[in-house]
């Protein structure tokens, strides 16, 4: 199994409704921003961990890494049950994160996937308060149109039904290795050692022994609400941190074929004003596991880049 280089520790932060599971490595020193770690849609914080290990230790040295379970993911579990994440949610945890974290200090910011859009996002709304933003393979959506809406609507109820009556449920498993196999299936890049060592912070075990997803079914419920690429792009072009937009070789753009292509989303990402782009080769999606070596290189020579000297 993996063995983790730098140790983490985790706090449970009262945020809004809810406590957040975090997961920190290091201590800040006076004049350096946190760097702030942002998961992606049905991950864990600690999916990181490869990347952190990663760095260089004069970057680590002195710096205060924050990387959240997002709430109804890992152990950030709201307190009774719930049919639904509205995607905003996201934007208002985050600001209260870096409330108690930054108090006011601007961050370094990096998410993957989902976590990327809802950097893109929060840049845009609260522009001060992000000094750097790096975005992994965050692309946001394909166009919608207003014509769609009925249909999306109806979707929505139609799911909201179908996960009360269990039809979305995740998958247990009877042993960690059971959801490590899972992991390197949906994954084939990722290592055994590394998909053992996932598989205990992604998944917990239930007094019978089974093995269970730590997220929540109800993520699966389409958002009723249309990708608005207008509104989008008037977010992008509020920020006003520098963003490095990083994609993989082999990246998820491919599964939406001509509906939404790396050219489409370079032309939306054309909309923030300091911007520029890199690649990670030999990797999928989930490049933080695939190459964590290139992806912390990206991290580091892009925040470090204008950190203050001492």
């Amino acid at each position: 199994m993996y063995q983790a280089l730098r140790h983490a520790r985790t706090e449970s932060v009262p945020i809004r409704t809810l406590r957040y599971h975090v997961r920190l490595w290091g201590d800040a020193l006076p004049g350096q921003p946190p760097l702030v770690l942002l998961h992606g849609w049905m991950d864990v914080g600690a999916s990181y961990q490869f990347v952190v290990d990663a760095f260089d230790a004069a970057f680590a040295a002195g710096r205060l890494i924050i990387a959240p379970d997002w709430r109804g993911f890992g152990r950030s579990r709201l307190p009774g049950p719930c049919d639904g994440y509205p995607f905003p949610d996201y934007l208002a945890d985050l600001d209260q994160l870096l409330d108690h974290y930054a108090d006011g200090t601007p961050v370094d910011l990096a998410g993957h996937s989902m976590g990327g859009n809802v950097a893109m996002m929060y840049a845009g709304a609260r522009p001060a308060r992000i000094r750097r933003l790096v975005n992994l393979e965050g692309f946001g959506l394909p166009a919608t149109q207003p014509a769609q809406a009925p249909g999306r609507y109806a979707q929505w109820m139609d799911e909201i039904r179908q996960f009360e009556r269990g039809e979305m449920a995740l998958k247990d498993y009877d042993s960690a290795d059971g959801v490590a196999q899972r992991l390197m299936k949906t994954n084939p890049r990722l290592d055994a050692g590394k998909a053992a060592w996932l598989a205990r912070h992604w998944a917990n075990e239930d007094a019978h022994g089974r093995w269970h997803i730590m997220g929540d079914a109800a993520h699966k419920i389409v958002n009723p609400q249309l990708y608005r690429v207008d509104e989008a792009l008037a977010l992008y072009e509020a920020i006003t941190a520098p963003v490095l937009s990083v994609h993989a070789s082999s990246g998820s753009l491919g599964r939406w074929g001509e509906r939404y292509t790396l050219q489409e989303y370079l032309q939306r990402l054309a909309h923030v004003r300091d911007h520029r782009t890199a690649v990670v080769h030999d990797a999928g999606h989930m490049l933080h596991h695939d190459q964590p070596a290139q992806v912390a290189r990206l991290i580091e020579d892009f925040v470090a880049a204008a950190t203050p000297a001492g």
